[in-house]
């Protein structure tokens, strides 16, 4: 059993961006299997429940996340999301370990953005935007400083306190950090933009967006009528989703667009993980604008799983249970 406390020891964000990196090439390289997510709810109420799971040979590793996904936590005072991850032997089926879900889904989730950044952005890139200033935008910049020179964060938050929380947050990497009049000075003034926040209506213009730009749309939830990106920007981009079955599921940004006919089925470029494996091409020119629609996969769990539960064993680490007794 692997509390959040452990994890917070174990993980490292330059091994969970490598690891993650690999897990996407083995989804396009057939050695891993990533299915759709499936989700339950009931009528009457918010909630809802995502299974979220994946196999893996190289690792011999299954894995299953269950999230709850329940907006109305906020007025609880408790998170809007929370998930266990169960990893299993892929060979004997034998169970290996239960983690808290909390912190392997912020850190995979910025080191997809990450890698997505690695392979889409153009060379050169050092101003780095945040369309949001909560924890994930702590963690994406721990993440993008794995992959890009940055020299200086443009910052939007509704509130002027998340912004000076962020900038204390990040204090120790001697970055610039300047705070944005809105999500429009954002794009205005950076490379690289990550859209971190929880909006249902888009929040982000395609007619905000410059040339050879890369955007990392990280934020909206795994509903299909909830969006960062209006439609002119799914359609001025050229679109990489992080898995096909779970875009044409759950991710808004993807699904309003192609209702609103802004784009059409063939309109994205692919996968992201066929970029990583060099099956198909990822930036094409300083020009290209580029746009990673990040909604979440389980082999990502799975590869951060992997990584925690190997490293807890070599240090001794977590709460060892008999589940067989």
């Amino acid at each position: 059993m692997l509390s959040a406390s452990v994890l917070h020891e174990v993980l490292d964000m330059p091994s969970t961006v490598e690891a993650v990196d690999q897990i996407f090439c083995d989804i396009a390289l057939g050695t891993a299997t990533q299915p759709a997510p499936s989700a339950m709810g009931v009528p009457g109420v918010d909630s809802s429940f995502i299974v979220m799971p994946s196999v893996a040979a190289t690792p011999s590793l299954a894995s299953v996340k269950l999230l709850a996904d329940i907006p109305s936590n906020a007025e609880r005072g408790l998170p809007s999301q929370r998930s266990l991850i169960m990893l299993a032997d892929h060979v004997t089926g034998s169970p290996l370990a239960i983690l808290d879900g909390r912190v392997p889904t912020r850190i995979r989730t910025a080191a997809a953005t990450a890698v997505a950044t690695r392979h889409l952005a153009r060379a050169g890139s050092k101003v780095l935007g945040l369309v949001g200033a909560g924890n994930l935008a702590v963690e994406h910049v721990v993440a993008l400083r794995c992959v890009m020179d940055v020299e200086k964060i443009v910052v939007w938050s509704r509130t002027a306190q998340r912004i000076a929380e962020f900038t204390s947050a990040v204090a120790g990497y001697g970055l610039q950090v300047e705070a944005a009049a809105s999500p429009e000075e954002v794009i205005g003034l950076s490379d690289v933009v990550c859209t971190l926040t929880p909006s249902v209506q888009p929040i982000i213009a395609g007619r905000w967006f410059r040339s050879g730009q890369h955007i990392n749309a990280v934020g909206a939830r795994p509903r299909p009528s909830e969006r960062e990106i209006d439609a002119e920007g799914m359609a001025r981009a050229r679109v990489f989703v992080d898995h096909w079955g779970t875009a044409e599921a759950k991710s808004g940004n993807y699904l309003l667009a192609l209702a609103e006919g802004a784009i059409t089925n063939e309109s994205a470029a692919g996968e992201l993980g066929a970029v990583v494996a060099g099956q198909i091409a990822g930036r094409r020119d300083d020009q290209e604008i580029t746009l990673f629609n990040s909604v979440g996969i389980g082999a990502l769990d799975l590869a951060v799983g992997k990584l925690a539960y190997e490293r807890a064993l070599e240090q001794g680490l977590g709460q060892h249970v008999d589940l067989s007794k």
